[in-house]
């Protein structure tokens, strides 16, 4: 044993602790899902995003509106990460996660804080009708915008809101990704007889 192994082999013995970090200020993962891969990021427990968009964009915002803290670690993320497989094999309606709309403006806040709410599971509106809801029947546009930006994709159900002709319109996931959950939600919902 040459004298490099052999100071090696003392320090081991003398402390055989692996090294800890500590746990982020902001979390993410990268989520491959049949929609496309989601990047999920918690903050003090709470889920901050849900987003498609890429990974440089996402934490630099995180990193500016939470903390520079921003880690890649998926552990924080397990809890999410099995609602979002649940919901996506149609095993789960609704998501119980805390959210925090830190990554989205007033209105955006506004408009997303009341979308579980307004849009059932397996139902759609239009962007008109989530306005009316609002009480701002003429910013239908507006509404459209504040879902564009939308930072929990999924989680906040953007994509049960459409075009006023039924058309489906855009879907940061893009709209085969909104026609998989709307055609998803409509195959597995469970509607009160009328």
């Amino acid at each position: 044993m040459n004298d490099l192994e052999a100071r090696l082999a003392r320090f081991a013995a003398t402390d055989p602790k692996p090294p800890t970090f500590p746990d982020a200020d902001v979390a993410y993962t990268l989520h491959d899902t049949a929609i496309g891969t989601l990047l999920l990021a918690v903050a003090h427990g709470r889920v901050v995003a849900s987003s498609f968009a890429d990974e440089e964009t996402m934490t630099t915002r995180l990193a500016r509106a939470i903390s520079p803290r921003v880690l890649r670690q998926p552990r924080p993320l397990d809890d999410v990460r099995r609602q979002l497989d649940e919901y996506l094999a149609g095993a789960r309606t609704e998501f119980t996660v805390d959210v925090d709309l830190t990554l989205a403006t007033p209105f955006q806040q506004l408009v997303l804080t009341d979308l579980r709410t307004h849009t059932a599971y397996g139902a759609t509106k239009t962007y008109g009708e989530l306005a009316g809801a609002l009480d701002r029947p003429k910013a239908a546009r507006a509404v459209g915008t504040a879902l564009g930006a939308n930072p929990v994709c999924v989680v906040l159900p953007c994509h049960r809101v459409i075009g006023a002709s039924g058309a489906l319109t855009g879907y940061a996931g893009g709209l085969q990704a909104k026609q998989f959950l709307l055609n998803l939600e409509k195959k597995t919902a469970v509607f009160p007889p009328s």
